[in-house]
């Protein structure tokens, strides 16, 4: 089911008149009083599945680079082991994902025993050096994603300890408030020391070039190739096998002939409660989604940055109320709002620059998987023919002691 300029168009263009459509004119149920089923979407589901394995392999990565030295006794890293969401022991991790980390003895004490210690494997560092250059290449766009997260929000400020909690979805680096912000002071004013709960980020200029959203941008680009004006948009599309109630339908399509509200724009005026302010709030999800590395983001997050976007205490019922534009997957036992138009067949379409770094680093993992693979398979060869070179040599004991045994007999 998809809604659609198109689709008005077509109603307009009958012998009907308006008023004999009701959901244009006279449909008037309130946004809190409709109520959408959740169905659930397996290859949506499947995209946030495929994921699991390689970020559970970054989380013990950033554990041990946080340490001092970057090194850390094995068996305190195995008291972590639940807090990381591992189901085996650490040792059994390292020997699973060869690559990532070399072990060494080392005492934690001076008078202490030596004990086995965790250290980053010189591929791994090589690893983030890359990580490094990716960064420096794409810092533009991490500059005007970070400006289009300032400008969507309410007063151009956003808490800067919130914004560190939420970098890994946005694609920010580890040093963001250090080194990216303060070499762009024509954008950026870092107000208050991070850490301490009442640090922000606070927009100093506005660029005109980044109050475009992906939305407009897209209706621009349309425009240029067909050459008619095409109205910013939403794009509203369901699954085939997901249904609607009537009375849903009918308000999705009059909500859709509402002017479209940019979420850079100054909304101050309008009521919380308004279809305006829907449109607005979706506006925005559509543009913390497009903007973030997956083209989704867990809810809980989002909610974080409610008093800075406006959202009301019941944001979250956006996503199931407007199930042809968003998606909320319950896997991994997390709501996470995803964007629709994003994925085909489960995958995403366009890719973000910076999901280089992903690639690397399956890249890395996938090193480390054939080199335990080669490792099992020379292991297996030597086995094999040990085996082979006792077969001979107890057919040979056989032999001579079936000689020695004629012997006996003559």
């Amino acid at each position: 089911m998809q809604f659609s300029n198109r689709l008005v168009h077509s109603l307009r263009s009958t012998n009907r008149k308006p008023h004999e459509y009701g959901f244009f004119m006279q449909f008037k149920a309130a946004i809190s009083s409709l109520k959408v089923a959740w169905r659930k979407d397996p290859k949506l589901d499947q995209a946030i599945e495929n994921d699991k394995k390689w970020k559970q392999c970054a989380r013990v990565v950033k554990e041990v680079l946080n340490e001092p030295g970057q090194v850390i006794p094995l068996h305190y890293l195995e008291k972590r082991r639940e807090r990381l969401g591992l189901q085996v022991k650490i040792k059994t991790f390292l020997d699973c994902n060869p690559g990532l980390f070399d072990l060494y003895l080392d005492r934690v004490r001076p008078k202490s025993e030596p004990v086995s210690f965790v250290r980053p494997s010189e591929r791994l560092r090589q690893f983030l050096e890359e990580e490094s250059r990716i960064f420096v290449n794409n810092e533009s766009l991490l500059v005007s994603k970070l400006c289009k997260l300032l400008m969507m929000s309410k007063d151009k400020v956003v808490s800067a300890d919130k914004l560190v909690q939420v970098k890994r979805e946005f694609g920010f680096p580890n040093d963001l408030l250090v080194n990216l912000v303060p070499k762009y002071p024509e954008y950026f004013n870092l107000i208050g020391e991070p850490g301490e709960g009442k640090s922000f980020l606070q927009l100093v200029k506005l660029n005109p070039e980044f109050a475009k959203s992906v939305i407009e941008l897209r209706a621009e680009e349309e425009s240029r190739l067909t050459g008619i004006r095409t109205r910013p948009a939403f794009n509203w599309k369901l699954p085939p096998g997901f249904f609607i109630r009537k009375e849903v339908r009918e308000w999705i399509r009059d909500w859709m002939e509402l002017p479209y509200v940019s979420p850079y724009d100054d909304v101050s005026h309008l009521e919380q409660s308004s279809r305006e302010m829907e449109k607005r709030n979706v506006g925005v999800f559509h543009e913390l989604l497009s903007l973030s590395l997956y083209k989704r983001v867990p809810i809980p997050i989002l909610g974080k940055f409610s008093d800075e976007y406006r959202f009301s205490n019941a944001f979250s019922n956006v996503f199931t109320r407007h199930s042809g534009i968003f998606y909320t997957s319950l896997k991994c036992g997390i709501k996470t709002a995803m964007l629709r138009e994003a994925y085909k067949d489960g995958e995403l379409i366009d890719r973000d620059p910076l999901l280089e770094i992903k690639d690397k680093f399956l890249e890395l993992l996938a090193e480390g998987h054939k080199q335990k693979d080669e490792l099992l398979r020379l292991q297996s060869e030597t086995v094999q023919k040990d085996m082979e070179m006792m077969a001979v040599s107890n057919s040979d004991l056989d032999y001579h002691k079936c000689e020695e045994e004629e012997d006996a007999v003559i």
